[in-house]
């Protein structure tokens, strides 16, 4: 028997990453040597000494059992300290902190605590394509709002129609940028926050790429800013400071109603984090000084590497100053789909497609540095023989 799918699941356009994959492994079976800048998934291990925190818990049977919604108040405590020795901001490990199975869970799960069907949800365009997920599945419209280069990839305020901001209940924030590498001052996030209060906005800041950058530029999160807590929830992740992308452990913090809300969402979804993943966390929080700086290094050298390799074939690029993405504008009037296809067809490398992130990622064309330097001279080297 075949089953009609709902309308909300027919919006959605097909998830990006989960088409990647399946060429790379459709590839890999025909026994090609792939090089892949696809997704954004650390090559590197977890630490050590966190992998030793998890085997350490995950032999306590207290551990084995339905952890809390809340989590644990020893990771909110060690997420409460991280934030005040990292930003200098108070928050509140009691309510407001919420540990989350990876920042994307909480990204995708928010907009159901607040979008009513119709609302728009304001939205950069090229995104983290759960910003649109999230909404659609809410029963959100999103608005997009174009990031150009011309502007550093900034979002452009003054170009929100006043019809639309009056149905506008939520605003997504994201710098460091993914996919466009874009980073913002102090300014700009004050803009943002006096614009939210004026207009009654929620203002959703995804702050997962914050300890990845390069030449001492230390980005600064939105709440920082004064009367940010006021409007604004911002998630965060271990997943890549940390190389935990598959552990699954991240959290929501700021303004306490809407932590709270998007409590209430997932204690009627899910059973929270395993417990002995929670203390891995805490083990990385409390000894964040001993990886992050390694691991910057390590991505600022792939990063001179691909973009002087680039440059020394004609690209006009900027190297990025922050997260592990060379967002790469194509030589001539070429589809990024088009020109991923021919990467993959004719020197086995995977990338993503600017429009996979949005309308105005067209043109445009995203690696991800998670292969080691070798691989990435000798992508450069398959490039020359193509272009």
């Amino acid at each position: 028997m075949e089953w009609r799918t709902s309308r909300r699941l027919n919006k959605l356009p097909p998830y990006l990453f989960f088409e990647i994959d399946k060429a790379k492994r459709a590839a890999l079976k025909q026994g090609r040597d792939i090089i892949d800048f696809g997704i954004g998934d650390p090559d590197q291990p977890t630490p050590a000494y966190i992998i030793e925190a998890l085997h350490r818990a995950s032999e306590d049977p207290a551990n084995h059992r339905y952890a809390l919604d809340q989590g644990m108040r020893r990771l909110r405590s060690a997420i409460e300290g991280w934030y005040k020795k990292r930003f200098n901001v108070d928050i509140d490990a009691d309510s407001e902190v919420l540990p989350l199975i990876g920042s994307k869970e909480g990204i995708a799960h928010f907009p159901l605590a607040f979008i009513n069907p119709g609302d728009y949800a304001l939205i950069p365009d090229p995104c983290y394509p759960p910003y649109k997920g999230g909404t659609i599945f809410a029963g959100g419209i999103p608005y997009l709002l174009a990031l150009r280069q011309a502007d550093n990839f900034l979002i452009d305020l003054k170009k929100i129609p006043s019809a639309v901001l009056k149905k506008s209940k939520a605003l997504y924030v994201n710098y460091p940028n993914n996919p466009t590498s874009a980073t913002c001052g102090t300014g700009f996030y004050e803009h943002i926050i006096a614009f939210a209060r004026k207009h009654r906005l929620i203002v959703i800041s995804d702050l997962a790429y914050s300890e990845i950058y390069f030449d001492g530029e230390k980005p600064h999160s939105l709440l920082e800013i004064e009367g940010a807590k006021e409007v604004c929830i911002e998630f965060h992740s271990l997943s890549k400071t940390f190389n935990m992308t598959g552990w699954r452990i991240g959290w929501a913090c700021g303004n306490r109603g809407l932590v709270q809300a998007l409590s209430k969402v997932k204690s009627n979804i899910d059973s929270g984090v395993f417990s002995a993943i929670q203390y891995a966390g805490i083990a990385a929080l409390e000894g964040a000084e001993k990886h992050p700086q390694a691991m910057r290094t390590l991505y600022q050298e792939r990063r001179d590497t691909f973009v002087t390799g680039l440059r020394s074939l004609g690209w006009n690029i900027t190297g990025p100053s922050a997260t592990f993405y060379v967002w790469a504008k194509l030589p001539g009037r070429k589809s990024s789909i088009g020109f991923a296809s021919e990467l993959l067809k004719r020197a086995d490398i995977i990338a993503t497609p600017g429009i996979g992130f949005g309308k105005s990622g067209e043109g445009f064309i995203r690696f991800a540095l998670t292969v080691d330097t070798k691989r990435i001279e000798e992508a450069v080297e398959r490039l020359k023989t193509i272009w």
